[in-house]
This record gives structure tokens, C-alpha cells and sequence, in this order.
């Protein structure tokens, strides 16, 4: 898969956690993930139609994402209920949005679904594509979470 696929969508997490929920977040070695199960507790997925189509997703363990979430809120939060859950659907489209407009900058236009947002141990990740699925993990020091890119192959 092309690094300029997946550098904007590096980028924009980094940018978003930082701005949203004053959360620094350093991004570690990419891998290539081959089966479905989510690493969190938490994930929110959006697919990108486009050339090519793709997804991204972004999971979170639990404490984690409740420290985000305590950011973005600007209070503590303390569990995982649906008012978190839908901040992960907000996170997912300010990334997206984000990256989909640097990758326009270079000739990728896409258009972004609406997130969805699954929550609990070990569910299912369905990217839309049949695509590579590559795994960048990140670190913060409240925990760490994956970003998951997703492209058909063209």
C-alpha cells in the first residue's frame, strides 16, 4: 500500500487528539493485521469511496479512551456509555475529514461515510474492501490504540 495513502491519516490522528482532547499521541511501527478482531474495547469505523475505496478505523482500550474522552469534555468520564461512544464517532470524522482533505491536495479525492461505533471486547472489524489492512499502533501516555487503513487493491 502507498505511504501517501496512509501518512495524512498519521498525521490527522496525531493533530486531532492533540486539539480535541489535549492528548499527545506518537505513532509507532506499521504492520500488516490479518484477522478481523478489534485490539480495543472501542472502535469506531468510517469508509472512504473514492479512488481507490478503502476504510479506517481507530481502537481504543477502555481507559484509555475514557482519558480522550475526559479531554474532549473537559471533565472526567468515567465509563463507557453511549455519550462516549458517539465521541468516538466524532474523533473518526474529524480524522477523516482531515486527511481526506491533504490527500485531495495530491489527487486522492474520497468521500467519507458516517462512522459507525462498536463497542466491547474482542468485536469484529468489517473494513469494506478486501484490501491489505494495515495496523499503525500509537502510544500515549494514558495507554495505546490502532488506526487501521484499509485500500483495495487497484
Amino acid at each position: 500500500m502507498d505511504a501517501a495513502l496512509i501518512n495524512p491519516f498519521i498525521k490527522a490522528t496525531i493533530a486531532v487528539l492533540q486539539t480535541m482532547a489535549h492528548i499527545k499521541a506518537q505513532a509507532d511501527k506499521p504492520y500488516l493485521k490479518k484477522d478481523p478482531y478489534a485490539t480495543g474495547d472501542v472502535t469506531s469505523v468510517v469508509g472512504l469511496t473514492g479512488r481507490p475505496n478503502g476504510s479506517i478505523s481507530i481502537s481504543f482500550d477502555e481507559a484509555g479512551f475514557l482519558h480522550i474522552v475526559s479531554g474532549m469534555f473537559g471533565k472526567p468520564w468515567p465509563e463507557l456509555n453511549s455519550e462516549a461512544a458517539d465521541a468516538a464517532g466524532e474523533l473518526m470524522n474529524m480524522i477523516s475529514g482531515m486527511a481526506r482533505r491533504e490527500l485531495e491536495k495530491i489527487g486522492h479525492v474520497f468521500q467519507g461515510a458516517i462512522p459507525s461505533v462498536f463497542r466491547g471486547r474482542g468485536h469484529k472489524i468489517t473494513h469494506i474492501t478486501e484490501g491489505p489492512q494495515i495496523a499503525i499502533p500509537f502510544t500515549t501516555a494514558q495507554g495505546k490504540f490502532i488506526v487501521e487503513i484499509c485500500f483495495e487493491s487497484e
